[in-house]
């Protein structure tokens, strides 16, 4: 791979600017832009989780934006093969962007190579789910895998269906197929790695806009097409943030204005979590500082230039 065409990697944590500088980065070297956010391949989640729009499409070429069912479950493994899929057939530059550091991790460092969960057992999993919740996964897997469990928010019903899942259909428990993993799609040392850092203050008030933005674009009626069919809160396409406030704004359980205020703290919240991720399992990654335009200019020229 020669110095110009290796894969770009930037991640940074919601709001932060970086779908800007990927469509510059494209324009400029011939970019095909990756979608690195765990929601926004969901294609119920246009409005909600600002996925790229009409006219960013038409600038650039993207991929694994929207491309998954809402109903479906989508991991991490899912990603990486689409990801795989997507470079072995395009040659265009990738340019992959997203605030998902697991992806990110992943991609440079490598995965367990989990085999698919047959759909008889995902079915029977989610039966389990809906009927008794986070306990009926938790007393088998104390049984047979409690290595696994120690390791999982028992909180989290989508995890532990997970856990449960792979060790119904391997006969192997999930910790046991993570201590081996396979070589990385891209490992770190073959891209151009950039984490993009924004002021606390400049990114809440980023976010408090991108909110009230969402709110006038639509994000209420793309609430009310997903919940059409019903709600259900332990989907990962369910965990986009500010859906579960809007939800309860359409049931009448919350007013509007507080609606707005928990999902602009929640998403606050999640920010911090991706700069604790970026920080923490990270290392190696160039740190950016990204709070303005003129920065903006000036790590769109380092990254040409590097």
């Amino acid at each position: 791979m020669t110095q110009s065409s290796k894969p770009i990697l930037i991640a940074g944590p919601t709001a932060s600017g970086k779908s800007q500088l990927a469509l510059q980065l494209a324009a400029h070297c011939d970019g095909l832009i990756i979608n690195a956010d765990a929601l926004q391949v969901y294609d119920c989640w246009s409005i909600l989780t600002a996925r790229p729009s009409s006219e960013d499409l038409k600038f650039a070429p993207h991929a694994l934006y929207g491309h998954v069912s809402c109903a479906h479950s989508y991991s991490v493994g899912s990603w990486l093969r689409d990801v795989a899929a997507v470079l072995q057939h395009d040659r265009r530059r990738p340019i992959i962007i997203g605030g998902t550091g697991l992806y990110f991790t992943t991609l440079t460092i490598g995965l367990a190579d989990i085999p698919n969960i047959p759909n008889v057992i995902r079915e029977k999993g989610n039966v389990i789910r809906k009927t008794d919740g986070a306990a009926g996964f938790i007393s088998e897997l104390r049984n047979k895998d409690p290595e696994t469990l120690q390791n999982l928010d028992q909180s989290n019903p989508m995890r532990l269906q997970r856990a449960w899942e792979v060790l119904t259909a391997t006969g192997k428990g999930l910790a046991a197929w993570q201590s081996s993993t396979s070589p990385p799609v891209l490992p770190k040392d073959q891209c151009d790695c950039y984490v993009l850092n924004v002021e606390t203050p400049v990114l809440d008030a980023r976010i408090a806009t991108r909110f009230d933005t969402m709110i006038a674009a639509g994000a209420m009626d793309e609430v009310a097409a997903v919940t059409a069919n019903g709600w259900d809160a332990a989907l990962p396409s369910s965990r986009a943030i500010g859906a579960a406030e809007l939800v309860a704004v359409q049931l009448g359980e919350m007013a509007m204005s507080e609606a707005i205020a928990s999902a602009k703290l929640a998403t606050r919240q999640y920010a911090k979590r991706q700069r604790s991720w970026f920080r923490n399992r990270m290392p190696g990654w160039q740190q950016m500082a990204f709070t303005d335009e003129s920065q903006r200019n000036q790590a769109f020229a380092q990254i040409l230039n590097h």
